[in-house]
């Protein structure tokens, strides 16, 4: 598995199309209004992650191997992060082409807020990278993320395990969605419906409570999940799109003790998502490598900085809104399950250290985690 993504990875900078980033010296403004670069400002290359909530990855993985990444080619980086803020998104991409950034990485929170900040950018000169979710009739020059279909598939397909393992006859299947204005959210509904319907159209399952989680955050899906189980007490399977979210459903089934006898879905292989797979209250998440992400967004990057020719192996990402077609580096997940949680460690993306403490220590040595 490592293989593949290191030869994903290692496509480093070779050629589809040789394109050199320009900015305009001169004052925030012109007759778009949109900001240009300031005479003298030191060019280099922006990075704007979304929020500090609902993943540690935005805070802490992404950021980190990006940062490893561009030192190591010698490219100056400025990463920010949006605290999940719309108006604070577009003024650190303000000040980031006002500050000579000639490549711009974004994580948007939604399309309407980059859709600006991509339009700034196009009349500064300045190319662009959606990282991980698309903009919808964004137009950025390039996308990286991971197969969003094939994440939602195999959660689907997680649950259907799950529920089997557990032998419920006919079981009532709540769905706690990610973010409305996130495509990526769209994208993995898509897959898990596509396992799920054929289900209820069966009636091999009962369709339950069906909600988005405006922002991915994880006490508006605590709140929307306890509704869901007030009002269908019957739940005995949710899929919820990410380990954020899986852990607030699991926070309200402890408290109707049904945690560990409801499967919960997951997604992102955090520490707390694979703890609570340990703990037998999750069934599953799904492991997206964001080293070989964060490296392929990297290459993109300095390639288009230095004004080499860039090829990378390229699919093409379909913008629902626009139709147009986005180059893009498609990365595939992993399903992830108490079976396989030593692959997520053996990549370094967590340690046994911070996934073994000793509340978990036993269900490690179970797992075949932990060694003297």
């Amino acid at each position: 598995m490592r293989k593949a993504w290191l030869a994903l990875v290692a496509f480093g900078v070779l050629a589809t199309t040789g394109v050199t980033a320009c900015t305009d010296n001169g004052d925030d403004g012109g007759s778009t209004g949109a900001p240009r670069a300031r005479s003298g400002a030191s060019e280099k290359v922006g990075v704007i992650m979304p929020d500090s909530t609902s993943s540690q990855r935005w805070t802490q993985d992404d950021p980190k191997f990006l940062k490893q990444a561009f030192d190591a080619a010698g490219v100056p980086v400025d990463i920010q992060n949006a605290d999940g803020d719309r108006a604070k998104f577009q003024e650190i991409a303000r000040t980031m082409i006002q500050d000579g950034a000639k490549v711009l990485i974004i994580v948007n929170l939604d399309s309407d807020s980059a859709r600006t900040v991509l339009s700034w950018a196009r009349g500064a000169g300045v190319k662009t990278i959606d990282y991980d979710r698309l903009s919808l009739n964004g137009g950025a020059d390039y996308y990286v993320s991971f197969d969003g279909h094939e994440v939602g598939v195999q959660q689907g397909e997680g649950l259907k395990r799950c529920l089997s393992d557990k032998g419920y006859d006919d079981p009532v299947v709540a769905e706690l969605n990610g973010s409305p204005t996130d495509n990526n959210a769209t994208l993995f509904k898509g897959g898990y419906d596509e396992v799920l319907q054929p289900m209820y159209d069966s009636a091999q399952y009962t369709k339950g409570p069906d909600q988005f989680v405006p922002d991915w955050g994880n006490e508006a899906g605590a709140a929307l999940f306890a509704q869901m189980i007030e009002q269908q007490p019957k739940i005995r399977g949710v899929l919820a799109a990410n380990d954020g979210l899986a852990n607030a459903v699991i926070g309200v089934l402890k408290k109707h003790s049904l945690n560990g006898k409801v499967p919960v879905t997951g997604q992102d292989a955090t520490v707390e998502g694979l703890q609570n797979i340990l703990a037998g209250d999750q069934c599953m998440t799904v492991y997206k490598a964001i080293k070989p992400e964060a490296q392929a967004a990297a290459a993109l990057a300095i390639s288009l900085f230095k004004g080499q020719d860039v090829s990378v192996p390229l699919d093409r990402q379909k913008d629902p809104e626009s139709g147009a077609y986005v180059p893009f580096v498609k990365l595939q997940p992993v399903a992830i399950d108490k079976t396989n949680i030593g692959d997520v460690i053996a990549d370094g993306f967590v340690t046994r250290t911070a996934v073994c403490t000793q509340k978990y220590l036993q269900a490690c040595k179970k797992a075949g985690l932990y060694k003297k």
